[in-house]
């Protein structure tokens, strides 16, 4: 079939002829919200010195983003669903360009707090948001399949070509370029979106608003991301972080207790009745803790004991993000023959066993015996376990709750990351503290990390085979379609 049948094909069939064009863009969404991240991780050091940060201040200048992003992600994902997911989108790049142009012209550590606060809203409300268009976009199975292919892909370019930029860019034109390279891709997606993106929200839902699961729900995520992030400085079994742990189990039980009570509820409760959505977020978290953890001992090897440069670095790591591109269209291609279950278990072990092959590395090995295999293993799985997680987490939830799921599906991914960087960043500093007088601690510290990296694994393998169950016809376990309470 030529591209001149294919438009009226799929206009008959009810699909958007412009859904390859908008994934697209859907995409690049996704990429600039994780180039961003990384980015700004390799241009803190150039910050810190020009605007004459404290460390304090400059891990803030990481950790408001991290905050804002995860706390808000369920807002943004349910605020898509009620007010429009592409009216929401929009807002979002709107906000996402304004703060680029407000970090690049930043005088002070103040105002650059400020703007990476609000980067982390244009975060929560893009990334979900796009997320949720995709999956209305593309109906379940094959094309579906592919989108969550190209998703998950552009994720993995996205982390190295930050790794890879940043350096470049720094060097060359200084700090503030790494934030007005944003501007001109923000544009083009804010011309682009009412072109390509149909409007889409929850008519049936009551348009009231959920204040009080809202506010507490978010301070629940907030603080959690607020605790893994300062935990291993402030240390596990500190008074801070044990009573702050408390106040969190206390905020989810009061947000249980305000949506069972609630007539629109934030987050209807009803979904986790879903072993797909409850296991395919379980499991993405882990993957994304490995993700993390793994990135943590890799960065502080190759750049603290090798000494390799910014862009020296960022090649060294270029053959992971192929593998996951690699990873992700295999996926995609045996998904609906082989099921989720098969696909998801499959990624796990892969980075389980990635990170098992890194931890022979050393600084007198080499490269190619004792990096690159582990980073294929490891980018293959990365690229296809979160297809099939994606498909299990979002697949067969009702139209009207697609923008919440991906937000939970995207706060599972940050929460897992910042999980696993709290943990592994934990490992590898308690064995530095002893090198002065141990040298050979520097690397027990990243081998540990490496095995919690792999005992991650272990765990999402268990819970991979666990929850993400197969019915009669092999499809998973899904949420059905059901009417709003009426208003009462």
């Amino acid at each position: 079939m030529n591209l001149a049948q294919a438009a009226p094909t799929a206009v008959a069939s009810g699909l958007d002829p412009r859904r390859w064009k908008a994934l697209i863009l859907l995409c690049t969404a996704n990429f600039m919200v994780i180039l961003d991240a990384q980015i700004v991780i390799m241009g803190l050091p150039s910050i810190s010195a020009d605007l004459k940060l404290t460390p304090v201040m400059g891990q803030w200048a990481l950790s408001a983003n991290l905050l804002t992003f995860g706390g808000l992600l369920l807002l943004g994902g349910r605020a898509a669903d009620l007010l429009g997911r592409r009216k929401v989108f929009i807002i979002g790049t709107a906000l996402f360009l304004l703060v680029s142009v407000l970090s690049g012209l930043a005088w002070n550590g103040e105002v650059l707090l400020v703007a990476r606060s609000l980067h982390g809203v244009s975060a929560a409300l893009m990334a979900p948001t796009a997320l949720s268009i995709l999956t209305n976009t593309f109906p379940e199975g094959r094309e579906r399949n592919k989108a969550f292919a190209m998703w998950s892909g552009i994720a993995s370019i996205g982390a190295t070509v930050g790794l890879l930029l940043g350096g470049t860019l720094i060097d060359w034109l200084g700090w503030q370029s790494i934030f007005f390279v944003n501007v001109p891709v923000a544009l083009v997606m804010l011309v682009l979106a009412p072109v390509l993106l149909r409007e889409s929200k929850d008519s049936g839902t009551r348009r009231t608003f959920d204040l009080a699961g809202a506010v507490v729900s978010t301070a629940a995520l907030g603080l959690l991301v607020y605790v893994l992030v300062e935990a291993p400085t402030r240390g596990w079994v500190s008074l801070h972080t044990i009573g702050l742990g408390a106040v969190f189990l206390v905020l989810v039980a009061l947000t249980v207790v305000i949506e069972k009570r609630s007539a629109a509820p934030l987050v209807p409760l009803r979904l986790f009745r879903s072993p797909s959505l409850v296991g395919g977020n379980l499991v993405t978290g882990i993957a994304a803790a490995l993700a993390f953890g793994m990135s943590v001992v890799i960065s502080q090897f190759s750049l603290g004991v090798l000494h390799y440069s910014a862009l020296e670095f960022g090649l060294s790591q270029s053959a992971m993000p192929i593998a996951a591109v690699i990873g992700a269209f295999l996926a995609q291609a045996v998904l609906n023959r082989i099921g989720i279950r098969v696909v998801a278990v499959i990624g796990v072990v892969l980075l389980g066993a990635g990170c098992f092959v890194l931890t022979g590395i050393s600084p007198t090995g080499s490269y190619w015996a004792d990096v690159f295999p582990g980073l294929i293993l490891f980018g293959l799985g990365l690229g296809g376990g979160p297809v099939a997680l994606a498909a299990a987490a979002l697949n067969g939830i009702a139209k009207r709750d697609t923008g919440l799921a991906s937000g939970l599906n995207t706060a599972a991914f940050q929460v897992g990351g910042a999980i696993g960087v709290a943990v592994v960043s934990t490992i590898v500093a308690a064995h530095m503290a002893r090198a002065a007088t141990d040298p050979a601690a520097i690397m027990d510290g990243f081998t540990g990390g490496l095995v919690a990296c792999v005992v991650f694994a272990v765990v999402g393998l268990v819970l991979a085979v666990a929850l993400l169950r197969k019915r009669g016809g092999g499809a998973l376990q899904i949420v059905p379609e059901q009417r709003t309470p009426s208003a009462h």
